[in-house]
């Protein structure tokens, strides 16, 4: 059986070398042929032991923000990445955000950058989406709130003191359009304050929006 016909219902997520030298098994040398299918691109090395299919072979890759969940978790996608998924935003963001439990980290991949900034429990468990891709692929998402919500707390220089500021933060800074705005939930972002971080910014967005 070729490589291609063995990994063909596994690739919409990313592979773990054990799940790839367990399925080399009949191999006289599973690891000389995992290295074979590297250098052919067949296999991308996401980080040690972690693989993705390559386009070479023909078949379904996990979207870049399943990649994401799996490189480091547990985790989910937030931020610029978020808030452009949710069309928060104009700008693209080219660069993966995601927050995670853990410590902060940066990958440089062969399929892009991805980067993690560390919240604590409980705050980190708040707001967090699942989205099916497809049936073999749901991805961890940021709501919009949250989204919104992390990037005031973990960016260290937004300290949000006025509606003034917080107006022009959102909407000159951040582009966002007072509209969409006027749709966030208030409501759950006022339950997520007394476990969070800057909380003193996060009531003055929400004074902010209900003003909207």
């Amino acid at each position: 059986m070729d490589f291609r016909t063995m990994i063909k219902e596994y690739t919409e997520v990313p592979i773990s070398r054990h799940l790839i030298l367990e399925l080399l098994s009949d191999y006289q040398s599973p690891n000389d042929k995992i290295s074979e299918l590297l250098k052919s691109n067949e296999l991308i090395s996401i980080r040690r032991g972690l693989y993705i299919i390559g386009p070479k072979i023909g078949l379904p890759s996990p979207e870049p923000f399943l990649i994401a969940n799996h490189l480091r978790g547990p985790s989910y996608v937030s931020l610029e990445s978020a808030m452009s998924y949710w069309n928060m935003i104009p700008e693209r963001a080219y660069e993966i955000s995601s927050v995670t439990i853990k410590t902060s980290k940066l990958y440089k991949t062969p399929i892009g950058r991805f980067s993690y900034q560390q919240l604590k429990a409980p705050y980190y468990s708040y707001g967090i989406k699942h989205i099916e891709y497809s049936p073999k692929q749901t991805i961890l998402i940021a709501s919009r709130e949250k989204a919104l919500c992390d990037k005031i707390v973990i960016t260290p220089q937004i300290n949000l003191r006025s509606i003034k500021q917080t107006q022009e933060f959102l909407m000159e800074d951040l582009r966002m359009d007072s509209e969409m705005l006027s749709t966030l939930d208030t409501k759950v972002m006022e339950f997520w304050i007394k476990n969070s971080p800057k909380k003193s910014s996060l009531k003055m967005l929400i004074k902010t929006l209900l003003t909207l």
